[in-house]
């Protein structure tokens, strides 16, 4: 019999500090989430680029 493993792709949006990077975990429609890692810089680039978009 196979070992059922948790989904663990459900949640929130999360945005940790790991070592020097920063690394965003976004959640997906069908499940899953997309998990990237950035710099501080392109952190910052990407929040006004975000806010730029938001209005």
């Amino acid at each position: 019999m196979a070992a059922m493993k948790p989904r663990t792709g459900d949640g929130p949006l999360e945005v940790t500090k790991e070592g020097r990077g920063i690394v965003m975990r976004v959640p997906l429609e069908g499940g899953g989430r997309l998990v990237v890692e950035m710099s501080a810089e392109e952190a910052s680039a990407l929040g006004d680029a975000l806010k730029a978009a938001v209005g």
